[in-house]
């Protein structure tokens, strides 16, 4: 009997072996490097002039396929990890975590159902009853691991409006409404018109808080309450840090009858060091909560996460149905299902680079993490205070900064961004903040991640001003 020949697209060869090895070279050394390149980008036009066409009927070759992506594609990237980037939410995916990646891929696990990825599934939901626990939902309270925190509010924003539905016949004929702050995630109104609702602003620069919102939904006409779906607060505003009134707004949404979600994406991470546990006070009581470990907890992209006070809504707005799929509903596959909680099919075990590093660490290691961003955003804003050219825009909120030059103007503050990240020493980006006069402001931020980050890194940025 003749042996079954192996596809050329799977061989294992010498070329595959030392391609491995290569690769194996690559990651070590990204791992170990403590001050990589921090990147900067370059057109398409530009790029292609470089790399010529990638993508041809016989293939470069590995050698020459890697060696492009090492020297023009790579550095065309800016570097998440890198401990001076401080725009937008960056990232500081630990070590293991980062290694763990590689095993999750390596594994080639399919972690839609319990029946295909039992172990990673079980692995996961370890991670997840740790975050279950920092939000003290009551049990049965769990949660899945999506793609990031714009499919955790999705996916939540679906469950609640299915739940509205459900809980009246009349409302499957409404267009749906949601209420949030102007402060909240651009993903919520993105979310809007992807559920077709109506998404409603309160204006609120600062926290929202409980009366704002009773008297937003006093004010409401009828018709729109009725259609009134759920409130979305939020634990730390992608601008500044800002944890709207959790406590009061969810007596608020209890009293209403309105499912209430808190998005934690950024936030949430600061949950799980007891300084500023307090500041969540309320989110025990949310019907959904987002939180993206790829943020504050360490994890590679890309990791969101989604967890409802009561799972089994979520299955009943998410679980889909098929003929090929009912071998996994079966008593002999019977187990946790990610698929039914959330909007993908189709998933990577994303929560198993968390599990790795929380296990290999401890989570006390990840509280002290999570102080030392706490820690970096109040130096930097002693350093702004006594800086006799900078001056702070509001007092630091968890690990976010706000800062203005004194005399600059926009188009300073760009040209300042594009100067620092194309000399590959930084990349911290401005923002616009509304005043008091109702006029709106550009100004620098700091977003405070990597615990790598030094006192030094902080003052070298803030010498760029002078």
């Amino acid at each position: 009997m003749s042996t079954p020949q192996q596809h050329k697209l799977h061989n294992i060869d010498i070329n595959l072996i030392e391609m491995t090895l290569d690769i194996m070279k690559y990651v070590i050394g990204r791992i170990t490097d403590t001050d990589p390149d921090l990147g900067y980008f370059e057109s398409a036009e530009a790029l292609k002039e470089k790399v010529g066409e990638t993508i041809t009927a016989k293939g470069l070759g590995g050698e020459k396929a890697f060696d492009l992506w090492k020297t023009v594609l790579a550095p065309a990237c800016t570097v998440i990890d890198h401990p001076r980037h401080l725009a937008f939410v960056p990232a500081a995916p630990s070590r293991a975590a980062i290694m763990f990646d590689l095993v999750t891929s390596a594994s080639s696990i399919h972690g839609a159902y319990w029946m295909e990825g039992a172990g990673g599934i079980f692995a996961e939901n370890q991670a997840m009853e740790w975050l279950v626990s920092l939000t003290g939902m009551p049990e049965p309270a769990f949660g899945v691991f999506t793609s990031g925190g714009t499919a955790a509010n999705l996916s939540a924003l679906v469950t609640a409006r299915e739940t509205w539905r459900k809980n009246n016949s009349g409302n499957d004929s409404k267009r749906g409404l949601l209420i949030t702050s102007s402060g909240a995630h651009s993903s919520i109104k993105a979310i809007g018109k992807v559920i077709d609702a109506d998404v409603y602003l309160i204006e609120s620069e600062e926290e929202l808080k409980a009366n704002e919102l009773q008297n937003y939904i006093d004010q409401l006409n009828p018709e729109d309450r009725a259609r009134t779906f759920a409130i979305v607060a939020t634990a730390g505003t992608t601008n500044a840090g800002i944890i709207d009134d959790l406590n009061g707004i969810a007596s608020v949404c209890k009293k209403e009858n309105i499912w209430f979600h808190v998005d934690a994406a950024y936030g949430g991470g600061a949950l799980a060091t007891s300084k500023t546990r307090p500041l969540f006070n309320g989110i025990k009581h949310a019907d959904s909560v987002t939180i993206d470990p790829h943020k504050w907890l360490f994890s590679p992209y890309d990791c969101g996460a989604v967890i409802y006070k009561n799972p089994s809504l979520a299955k009943e707005a998410h679980a889909q149905e098929g003929s090929y799929l009912e071998i996994f509903k079966d008593e002999g596959a019977d187990g946790f299902n990610p698929s039914d909680y959330q909007i993908q099919l189709t998933r990577r075990l994303r929560g198993l680079p968390l599990w790795f590093s929380l296990a290999m660490h401890g989570t006390e290691m990840y509280e002290n993490a999570i102080n030392r961003g706490l820690e970096l955003a109040q130096i930097a804003g002693d350093k702004i205070t006594e800086h006799p050219d900078l001056e702070l825009v509001r007092e630091p909120s968890l690990s976010c900064v706000l800062f203005r030059r004194k005399g600059w103007k926009a188009e300073d503050y760009r040209n300042w961004t594009y100067k620092n990240h194309k000399d590959g020493y930084a990349l911290v980006t401005p923002t616009k903040w509304k005043k008091k006069d109702k006029t709106y402001e550009t100004c620098a931020r700091f977003c405070f991640i990597n615990p790598d980050t030094t006192v030094e890194d902080i003052e070298g940025i803030l010498s760029t001003m002078e």
